[in-house]
């Protein structure tokens, strides 16, 4: 019995462990996703996006939410630096029912779009094809 209690801990303890040192690769491995969303490289973004999926088993939904480029948005801030080839490939990859729901200020991207004068920007297109 005292045997299976200490490989139990030894096990929770290396999964702890290992947990945490894949959530500060992941966010190395995304490091630079700002700079290359601003530069509008959507060769690289992809290949970012392929290797994250291979190396972490996560989809751009899954960590979307917890990149923030200078405050806003990867697809903010491509409207913002008029990044149309990345933010298409953003728009086209998020599931329409992320791409409806608030961010982090409580606005949906369509309302936010309408508000800084965006509508007729190609990435607003775009969304607004997918919604």
């Amino acid at each position: 019995m005292l045997k299976i209690v200490k490989t139990s801990l030894v096990i929770a303890t290396a999964t702890l462990a290992f947990t945490g040192t894949a959530h500060a690769n992941v966010e190395e491995a995304l490091a630079n996703i700002c700079n290359i969303v601003t530069a509008d490289d959507k060769g690289e973004l992809r290949k970012k996006m392929r290797s994250v999926e291979s190396d972490y088993r996560l989809k751009l939904h899954d960590y979307y939410s917890g990149i923030s480029c200078n405050g806003q948005s990867l697809i903010r801030t491509a409207i913002e630096n008029n990044a149309v080839e990345v933010g298409t490939l953003l728009v086209k990859k998020m599931p329409s029912k992320e791409l409806q729901e608030p961010e982090k200020d409580g606005k949906t991207l369509q309302a936010w779009i309408s508000e800084n004068g965006h509508d007729s920007h190609a990435i607003a297109a775009v969304l607004q094809g997918r919604l």
